[in-house]
């Protein structure tokens, strides 16, 4: 009986503890493609803990070796059989969530790609650049398996220099060529499969967070420091559709700060992160797949 509660109390660590006090830390900034990393280790583990738990649950509440595996007469065994299929059924959300929301993004992007292609002038030095008429300044990408597109308006073309447009395209086109909008839809998912008296927003704003650190690394390298910062002050505040990711949509303030310093060089901060989120996906796959394995060696014997 100790294993489910290892389980479920693993689960609530990695949902309400460990998330708090990793979005505390200045640290993860400094290696934001371990943190990613570690992030979505923490949101899978728990996800498996959680699991885990009912599967352990529900093996130990059944009848005991040499008994009939399942009893309909049983007690035990009809509660070990509800639990099971409560497991069951919250994995099922997961999953559900999880399809919802790569539909529901997919189907954003392509009606808001289509109104692109409709209002906006295609540039023609830039493949898949688009310039919209419009005075607000904006500049976001609509990432997409194929058609990707960058969108930039006639407002942020005044507002920046050309060093500075340099700098942001690059920060766009970082994002395309890594598919950030995957690591978010995940973590979108996971967000919604969870009742909103116990969703929390951390994981999910740390992942913005850190992807556009990511995209601003990239850019760095190309561009230098100096014309990325000076163009996420200029877009500062501006709108960007909802299946988008923005040059200048959150933390402007943080990555303004960082992009001052040294350019981030960590390898054992990064290395130790990785191996702590392998760790954290270790420990609850093992004992998740424990009573599977011991329930099929029980049956072949």
């Amino acid at each position: 009986m100790i294993t489910p509660v290892l389980l479920a109390a693993l689960a609530l660590v990695l949902t309400g503890p460990a998330p708090a006090l990793l979005a505390r830390s200045s640290w993860p900034y400094r290696i934001p493609r371990a943190a990613v990393a570690l992030w979505q280790a923490i949101a899978l583990a728990a996800v498996l803990a959680a699991i885990g738990a009912g599967i352990a649950l529900s093996y130990s509440t059944a009848g005991q070796p040499g008994e009939p595996r399942f009893d309909p007469s049983s007690p035990r065994d009809l509660l070990a059989a509800a639990i099971l299929a409560l497991t069951a059924l919250v994995l099922v959300k997961l999953l559900w969530a999880a399809g919802h929301v790569a539909v529901g993004t997919r189907a954003r992007r392509k009606r808001h790609r289509d109104l692109v292609d409709l209002l906006a002038t295609p540039d023609g030095l830039v493949p898949g650049l688009r310039v919209l008429a419009e005075e607000t300044p904006l500049a976001y990408c609509l990432p997409a398996l194929r058609g990707a597109r960058v969108v930039v308006s006639v407002g942020a073309l005044d507002r920046l220099d050309d060093n500075e447009l340099k700098a942001v395209l690059a920060h766009e086109r970082a994002h395309l060529r890594a598919r950030h909008d995957l690591v978010l839809e995940a973590f979108t998912g996971l967000h919604t499969a969870f009742p909103r008296w116990v969703r929390s927003e951390v994981a999910l704003d740390q992942a913005r967070t850190l992807v556009e650190l990511l995209a601003d690394d990239d850019a760095r390298r190309r561009n230098g420091p100096k014309p990325l910062a000076r163009a996420l002050v200029a877009l500062a505040g501006s709108p960007a559709p909802e299946a988008a990711l923005a040059a200048a949509k959150s933390s402007t303030v943080l990555r303004v700060q960082r992009l001052a310093g040294p350019e981030p060089n960590h390898p054992l901060l990064a290395a130790g992160t990785y191996t702590v989120a392998v760790l954290l996906l270790v420990v609850p796959t093992i004992t998740v797949a424990a009573p599977i394995v011991k329930a099929l060696v029980d049956a072949v014997g």
